[in-house]
């Protein structure tokens, strides 16, 4: 979990650095015995299913200018010592708000309906952006959009750039939370991330919001800081 990007290679000129004489064919072995692998961008998360509905991309030349004109979403692989979980968040646009999050060791979409129903509780955007993936493109999901009266955006296939704001949350959240701590349970990946997003939203400071808080933004209001970051 130090170096959670070090593939096999990599792996054995680091050990031969320490002393340790191997080879690349033993350090792929021992890996694979103990569920280890590394850490890079994976397709996993958004897998396409042909026969639901894929809807335009809504957000280009758009100016949004006010939370909840634009909501996002997205899944997230998380390792874990033995196994991974997915993560995934919905984020007001403007403020990089995160409203609601969710975790869970499949890819079933129950688990982003859940997270849905929470982020619908607190109040409803005009546009919600996801990916193509088969848990943002089922009629549960554009369904329950389309019933609050909620246009359904999705981005283009292989265009990242699309919800480019949800991937810098992925890359801050694994960097200063995911990597850095290292939860071995799943229990403490929770506890880690709930106080984590407590943080983002209210005390961790954004350039692109001239060093305001996400939750000031989004509420419109300054607010008072629970302790000391």
């Amino acid at each position: 979990m130090d170096l959670p990007f070090l593939g096999a290679r990599k792996m054995v000129h680091h050990l031969r650095l320490e002393g340790i004489e191997t080879n690349r064919k033993r350090i792929g072995r021992l890996m694979r015995l103990m569920g280890l692998e590394p850490i890079y961008p994976r397709p996993r998360t958004t897998r396409k299913s042909e026969e639901n509905k894929v809807y335009p991309y809504l957000l280009k030349g758009l100016k949004v200018t006010s939370p909840n004109q634009v909501w996002c979403t997205d899944i997230t692989y998380v390792p874990m010592p033995a196994g991974h979980m997915y993560l995934a968040a919905i984020m007001d646009w403007h403020s990089r708000f995160v409203i609601a999050w969710n975790l869970s060791n499949t890819l079933d979409g129950s688990f982003c309906l859940e997270m849905l129903d929470e982020a619908l509780a607190k109040g409803k955007p005009g546009i919600f952006n996801t990916d193509q993936g088969v848990q943002f493109t089922c009629a549960a999901w554009t369904k329950k959009l389309e019933g609050n009266g909620i246009r359904v955006s999705m981005d283009g296939r292989g265009c990242y750039y699309d919800n480019i704001f949800i991937e810098r949350l992925w890359r801050t959240v694994k960097y200063e939370e995911i990597y850095l701590k290292g939860h071995r349970e799943v229990k403490e990946l929770q506890g880690g991330l709930n106080a984590y997003f407590r943080y983002y939203n209210e005390q961790r400071y954004h350039q692109a919001l001239n060093y305001r808080f996400p939750s000031e933004v989004y509420y419109g209001k300054p607010i008072k800081l629970r302790g000391a970051c």
